[in-house]
């Protein structure tokens, strides 16, 4: 699922031929390099507006925009790391509320970042559109239960 990284050269995904696309989430190898800029607090927004996932229940396709923010603290996750771990969803039967927290428990897994938000606006199925937000850490949450 995940491997960090002490540096930009220890990253295997980048520069290959041949790209292979995980059937899972499980399956899939985020990377992380480190963060040059750690002494500084900065957004790094990553956009998915064509994600899918299948429906557990029914196995028919779920399609959604997912927006990845996290400020990093010693680690950047790696972009083409991130994609491929995105389209690993494509024949993965999740909950939209499942993928989204999945999503951010994997990236803090990885890069234990300052704060993190991954949030889901997913087409509407049945009539009825499904948005999921998490964040990390849980600050401001409670407020949401009130």
């Amino acid at each position: 699922m995940t491997e960090q990284n002490d540096d930009r050269h220890g990253l295997t995904l980048l520069g290959q031929n041949k790209t292979e696309y995980p059937n899972s989430p499980d399956e899939a190898k985020l990377e992380a390099f480190e963060n040059r800029y750690a002494d500084r607090d900065y957004w790094v927004e990553f956009d998915c507006p064509e994600f899918t996932a299948l429906c557990p229940m029914t196995g028919q396709p779920d399609f959604g925009h997912i927006t990845v923010r996290y400020i990093p603290d010693t680690l950047c996750v790696e972009s083409k790391s991130l994609k491929l771990y995105l389209f690993s969803f494509r024949n993965h039967g999740t909950f939209h509320e499942e993928v989204v927290n999945r999503i951010l428990d994997d990236i803090v897994a990885l890069l234990k970042p300052r704060q993190a938000i991954v949030k889901g606006v997913f087409n509407p199925r049945g009539g009825i559109a499904i948005t999921a937000e998490a964040s990390y850490p849980n600050a401001g949450q409670q407020s949401l239960r009130e």
